[in-house]
């Protein structure tokens, strides 16, 4: 299917009257029609029972919700788990965006933004509907096993669901690195992808292991996390990660990361 931003049905949250005649200002510069606007949660939960939106964006708080609680709530009924969530927010600290992020947060926007950067991110929105295939040589992507570990039961979910529309469909999760370890002594793996904040066992140690213990070193192994420390990063390459994402991903980079590392 051929996506158009016009086809688009936008549920947009937003408590600021001022903030939401501005968006919409720049839906109609961008031909989309398809949206409606709510003020808070309740208004969210109660629109996505009556019309499944192609996307909801929200800013950080509304009244009676704030972000990080609303994604939850979303992410835990069954039926809503794929619905693209976009932040909108000028918030711009790790701290803040971070728990955003985890919870299921499938794109961040900054605000303010010109009609410029939201077609652009609503291009990416046509990438979680309906990535590319993987494209491979010499390599079958069905029958490719892949290794999930985070934390984030929502952010394993959104991984495996963006990898199951470009071809991929074994997968095994694990929790955190120490639930992974064994699963890798245990099991063959085509790929790993993997978080790096992670109880127990952090993303950097289970690299670690799988590169210097584990009976498979030379597995591709991907890293999609929000940390933006430097340093920590660096220690991250040098433990041997083949690749490395930002959380939330555009499914685009993830098919091209995925595509050089397992012909590397």
């Amino acid at each position: 299917m051929d996506y158009r931003i016009e086809d688009l049905y936008i549920l947009l949250a937003e408590s600021s009257t001022t903030q939401s005649k501005i968006i919409i200002r720049q839906f109609a510069e961008l031909g989309i029609t398809k949206f409606d606007v709510v003020h808070s949660g309740a208004e969210v939960m109660d629109a996505l029972e009556n019309d499944m939106p192609d996307l909801v964006m929200a800013s950080m708080n509304l009244p009676d919700i704030n972000s990080i609680d609303l994604v939850h709530k979303i992410r835990a009924e069954e039926k809503f788990e794929e619905v693209i969530f976009m932040l909108i927010s000028s918030e711009t600290s790790f701290e803040r965006l971070d728990p955003v992020k985890q919870a299921g947060a499938t794109a961040v926007l900054p605000k303010p933004f010109s009609t410029k950067q939201l077609k652009q991110a609503l291009y990416t929105v046509f990438e979680y509907l309906e990535p590319d295939q993987l494209d491979i040589e010499n390599f079958n992507s069905e029958s490719m096993q892949v290794l999930v570990v985070d934390d984030s039961r929502f952010a394993r979910n959104q991984v495996m669901r963006t990898l199951r529309k470009m071809g991929i469909e074994n997968f095994t999760e694990a929790s955190d690195g120490a639930e992974a370890i064994p699963l890798i002594d245990n099991e063959y793996f085509d790929l790993i992808i993997t978080d790096y904040n992670m109880p127990k066992v952090s993303g950097q140690e289970l690299i670690e292991y799988i590169r210097t213990k584990s009976h498979q070193p030379t597995v591709p192994i991907m890293m999609v996390t929000t940390e933006e420390n430097e340093s920590k990063l660096a220690a991250v390459e040098n433990a041997g990660v083949s690749a490395i994402c930002d959380k939330p991903f555009e499914p685009r980079t993830v098919k091209a990361m995925i595509e050089s590392v397992m012909v590397a």
